[in-house]
Parts: C-alpha cells; structure tokens; sequence
C-alpha cells in the first residue's frame, strides 16, 4: 500500500459534478487523509469543508482546483503552509505563482489529481 498524504483540497466543493467534490471522495477512497478548503462550508463524505487553510497542519500535497485569479487571496497562507507539492489541475495552472513557490521549495506539478490517483501515481 502507498504512503497515505495528507492533502489540503483548495477549492473544494459539495456540487457533485465539480472535480474537486470528486477528487475529495476519491482522496478519501484511497485513504489519504484530506483537508477541505472551500468559499461554502459543507460535508464531502467524512471531510468538512472549512473557509480558511489551517496554516499549522503538515500538508503534504496541495491539490488546486481555484482558478489562477481566484489564487491570489490564498498565496501567503499557501507560502505559510508550505506543502512539500502543489498539483495545479486542468484550469488552475498559473505559472508565476508556480515560480514563487518552486523558489520556496515546494514542488509543482500540471496535472489532474483524479488521474493520478487512478492510475497510482499520487
């Protein structure tokens, strides 16, 4: 069994047919634990949405489903929790905050979560 990451989902949704709801319930199939970050709090499976990212935790992989203009607001907590990788998923690619945090030593990386996970390289 691979190593279980504990994993802060940014953008994170109840809407059932957003991917980042999906990759939630999948994350957690897996058994990796999850943080869930979203503008509505709410339940996914066993995870609570909460509004803010808890700076403190040991994230080990941010997987972002925000967009790169709705990144902005998040940039320093972000800096703050540093994650050792952010996935940036098809639609919140944004190459200068990929800059940023590669500078700050956290690891970035174009690609879908879902995928991953299915395929068995998270």
């Amino acid at each position: 069994m691979s190593e279980k990451k504990l994993t802060l989902v940014l953008g994170a949704s109840t809407k059932e047919d957003r991917y980042s709801y999906q990759a939630l319930l999948l994350l957690q199939k897996h058994q990796h634990p999850v943080i869930a970050v979203g503008n509505r709090e709410g339940v996914v499976g066993e995870a609570s949405i909460v509004r803010s990212i808890p700076v403190h935790e040991p994230v080990d992989t941010l997987t972002m489903y925000l967009s790169a203009r709705n990144q902005k607001g998040f940039y320093k907590d972000i800096l703050k929790l540093h994650p050792k990788r952010v996935i940036f998923n098809p639609g919140a690619e944004n190459l200068d905050f990929e800059k940023v945090l590669n500078e700050n030593g956290i690891s970035t990386e174009n690609a879908c979560t879902l995928v991953l996970l299915s395929v068995g390289n998270y």
